[in-house]
């Protein structure tokens, strides 16, 4: 796969600085979002013609260097003891 710095964009005067997907308003949490949802690849290609396989993995590969990037606190459950 290509570099998904080549096909992610984050411009201030582009949708407020969030990460898009280049040349297009398409946001990286909405492809994310939609993903985690059970969506489909080919759905989300039909409803964003613009978009393309290799953005969809792109915006995966963003978001996985995202995780690696930031501590998200994830409460711990109590277990019985």
């Amino acid at each position: 796969m290509t570099d998904w710095q080549d096909r992610i964009s984050i411009d201030p005067n582009v949708c407020h600085g969030r990460p898009c997907i280049k040349g297009t308003r398409i946001w990286v949490s909405l492809i994310v979002d939609n993903l985690a949802e059970g969506i489909s690849e080919q759905e989300l290609l039909a409803a964003y013609p613009q978009l393309t396989i290799e953005d969809i993995r792109a915006a995966l590969a963003y978001a996985a260097e995202m995780t690696r990037e930031r501590i998200i606190p994830i409460p711990a459950k109590a277990t019985g003891a």
